[in-house]
């Protein structure tokens, strides 16, 4: 069998693949990729036995067809250091090697058969179907993941919740201090369904979606989950258990509106910071008309910061704590040029919301008040 392609193509699709694979695997086959020539059409696959990935590239031309596992350490450190230029791959199934000819030299390695390589359990035929745009979904992701928790005895905390109803989509993660909700709009369903995605495939699937659009299809049952976008496929195990209810969380009143230039608020955030305690990263956002004011504060080496911003503001001044970190997450997070802080006192969630919502889209982050002792 032999097939000609891109060096640069198989070296980037290699490297999106190999982010599956685990450093240590109970399987010594998961340390391999499996390729399957079929069509004039490569097809290679990773997994790390609960997530399995695929990437399809088209071949430029091609003699016999064949499958084959070939170590994924080793074909990588064969292509990534290959400027563009067209490659040939030569394959031996009797003799079970490969041979990588390239403008100005060779590679020759083993390769195994490709039986014993796990396959993805099929998805239910009653598997719900969401159809998502890819710009959309990785954004969603993107906004989430960093919200999502790191909780052995809450495991359903640890993935981004998916739940659809009969008046939108919403894209949900909490850790319990902040919370993250992405409403959208366009997608909907008769009959209510949710899932849990885990950290691992949603930071693949963040990593691999185009910003160039085109349709996501994500096929899911109380299991399992697959994932269908331009340039392959995910399959992956989904995280069984029942999400908390993210909405009751949620103030329904939060009457003070404070408006304030996104940037300007993480550059004061990032000077003041390094002045707070390293163990609570407490910083007191105190407002009042026109003017937020950042106080952060280290009793035990003695050191301080204060600065102020100006912002639109005409409700009750206010003094209350954050998380500085966890606000420039939640900053960091956002793409837009001003936000919508909308507190109610001290001792509730403040809610921050884009100052323009995107379109059939309604963005939410809550953080939760830390104690300050005044």
């Amino acid at each position: 069998m032999r097939f000609n392609l891109s060096s640069t193509a198989l070296s980037s699709r290699l490297l999106t693949l190999s982010r599956v694979i685990n450093s240590k695997n109970s399987l010594p086959i998961l340390d391999c990729f499996l390729f399957e020539v079929h069509d004039g059409q490569l097809t290679i696959t990773a997994s790390d036995s609960e997530n399995v990935m695929r990437g399809t590239l088209n071949l430029e031309s091609c003699e016999g067809e064949g499958d084959f596992v070939v170590n994924h350490h080793t074909i990588l450190d064969a292509v990534k250091e290959l400027p563009e230029q067209p490659l040939t791959l030569d394959v031996n199934l009797d003799e079970m090697n490969i041979y990588v000819t390239y403008q100005n030299g060779s590679y020759n390695f083993p390769i195994l058969g490709a039986d014993e390589y796990p396959k993805a359990q099929p998805i239910s035929d009653n598997a719900t179907t969401i159809i998502f745009q890819a710009d959309k979904l990785s954004d969603s992701l993107i906004r989430s993941l960093f919200a999502t928790a790191q909780d052995e005895l809450r495991p359903v905390m640890n993935g981004v919740y998916f739940d659809l109803k009969d008046d939108g989509l919403a894209v949900v993660a909490s850790d319990g201090h902040k919370l993250v909700k992405n409403k959208i709009f366009s997608i909907k369903n008769d009959v209510p369904a949710s899932f849990v995605l885990p950290k691992k495939p949603a930071s693949l699937l963040k990593n691999v979606l185009s910003k160039d659009g085109g349709d996501v299809v994500i096929r899911f049952d109380e299991r399992s989950a697959e994932i269908s976008f331009a340039e392959g496929n995910l399959a992956c195990r989904l995280i069984e258990g029942k999400y908390p209810n993210y909405n009751s969380v949620i103030p329904q009143d939060n009457p003070h509106q404070l408006t304030i230039d996104r940037k300007s608020l993480i550059g004061a955030l990032r000077r003041v910071l390094p002045f707070a305690s390293d163990s609570s990263q407490l910083v007191r956002f105190h407002v009042s008309t026109g003017q937020l004011e950042l106080n952060a504060e280290d009793i035990d080496f003695a050191t301080s910061a204060k600065e102020s911003v100006t912002c639109e503001y005409g409700g009750i001044p206010m003094s209350i704590g954050f998380k500085g970190s966890s606000m420039l997450d939640i900053l960091n997070n956002l793409e837009c040029d001003d936000i919508i802080i909308q507190l109610a006192d001290p001792s509730r969630a403040g809610v921050i919301v884009p100052g323009v919502q995107p379109e059939n889209e309604d963005i939410l982050m809550l953080i939760m008040p830390m104690l300050l002792n005044d």
